[in-house]
């Protein structure tokens, strides 16, 4: 790879209207379908008594924007999902047992259920048939929750346990799961301790690829190419370029790096505290204050 680190800056992508900046993110998340919706508040969410309030998810697609009004909701914090019926999913990171900190809203903004995915959620993405990928932090992997043990769920929209990781050969059990990319029916994560990409794919059948790169926080996948965003220290912004390899045993199947630069805002600055959404080859990036989301589109 070469020594000195090329660099690579995203692109503008969707941006909140000017009229709701006087509000607080709670939230922000691209969909399956590549729109952008930010959850507002009045403020952000405190204390231990999850006093309810309401808030608002403004939508930015291909036509003008959307605003879908949410009431009730108790999150403390609060991570946003979209579902392909214009519904929105909004859930609690943090959970104790018997609490349902999922909330499932209708196009218009009605409660229609609720249900638990476990404690310490790390990513929250919907797919293409509305299913939801959950990962999971160590405090939920190592915590007394058994809903967040496996660190990587698959769950239906209705809160039904469709799948949830198991060691296999290549890949012990995860401790953290650091990124998540969902798109289509397929999902990718990087899984501490070893960092090995994994794929799941149809069926549910899992790939597994040693990877040599530590400490990734999002990933783009396009073809035979993935490229790995983060790392630790002074590689928060690293970005290595890597081709996939593939092997009748998957034991033997890795990813190569093949370059390795750094990822830069728009404007050419380095990046700071950020929110990642990660969607096949596309990889959404937004900084403080979070009202921009920007993107790397290796597609």
């Amino acid at each position: 790879m070469p020594t000195s680190p090329a660099e690579t800056r995203l692109e503008p992508y969707a941006r909140l209207p000017r009229g709701h900046h006087g509000r607080t993110v709670l939230d922000s998340t691209v969909d399956a379908e590549g729109r952008a919706h930010w959850l507002l508040g009045e403020h952000r969410p405190h204390g231990a008594a999850r006093e309810p309030y309401d808030a608002v998810v403004v939508t930015v697609g291909d036509g003008p924007p959307h605003e879908t009004q949410l009431s009730a909701l108790t999150a403390r914090f609060p991570h946003l999902a979209a579902l392909p019926d214009g519904g929105f999913l909004v859930a609690d990171s943090r959970s104790r047992a018997g609490d349902e900190q999922v909330r499932v809203f209708d196009a218009l903004g009605r409660l229609s259920r609720t249900f638990r995915v476990g404690d310490a959620i790390e990513h929250l993405l919907t797919d293409a048939a509305g299913g939801l990928w959950v990962g999971y932090f160590d405090e939920g992997v190592y915590g007394d929750d058994p809903l967040s043990a496996p660190g990587l769920r698959h769950w239906s929209s209705t809160g039904e346990s469709v799948w949830s990781y198991q060691p296999v050969d290549g890949a012990d059990w995860i401790s953290d799961c650091y990124a998540l990319n969902v798109s289509g029916h397929t999902a990718w994560a990087c899984t501490y301790t070893d960092f090995p990409l994994l794929e799941i794919g149809a069926g549910h059948a899992i790939r597994v690829r040693k990877n040599p790169v530590q400490g990734v926080k999002g990933l783009a996948v396009h073809g035979d190419r993935a490229v790995l965003f983060g790392g630790y220290g002074e590689d928060h912004d690293r970005l290595v370029d890597c081709r996939l390899t593939d092997s009748t045993d998957s034991t033997d199947s890795t990813v190569r790096p093949v370059a390795e630069g750094r990822l830069l805002g728009p404007g050419g600055g380095r990046l700071d505290r950020r929110r990642l959404v990660c969607r096949g080859p596309r990889l959404y990036v937004q900084e403080r204050p979070g009202t921009e989301w920007t993107v790397l589109d290796i597609g």
